[in-house]
């Protein structure tokens, strides 16, 4: 089962969110929970790495919370899986995105 990663469960921008439209997707898991210090780069990666070392390519990362975070998120997918899979909220729902970069790094 495809799984989406949720960057904050409890963030102030998501206070209240209801991830379950997330669910038509895949299994939710969080990243993270809380308040996070927006300049502990190197613990978001550490605790981002080990939560996603089982993702797959067909996998989600739902953005929310810090900017940081969800670059960082971002990043450690994409260099993973050379593809990243996005999941927005919009109007009560999820819709999805999806990008594919080259293998010669072309931007």
């Amino acid at each position: 089962m495809r799984k989406v990663y949720v960057v904050n469960r409890n963030s102030p921008s998501a206070t209240g969110h209801d991830f379950s439209p997330a669910l038509h997707f895949g299994e939710i898991h969080f990243l993270s929970e809380g308040v996070m210090n927006r300049y502990s780069c190197n613990n978001m990666h550490r605790e981002f790495s080990l939560k996603m070392r089982g993702s797959h390519e067909d996998d989600y990362i739902v953005p929310c919370s810090l900017n940081v975070m969800n670059s960082i998120a971002c990043a450690l997918f994409a260099v993973k899986h050379k593809r990243l899979n996005l999941l927005l909220y919009k109007q009560g729902r999820y819709i999805e995105r999806n990008l594919v970069f080259g293998e010669g790094g072309e931007i």
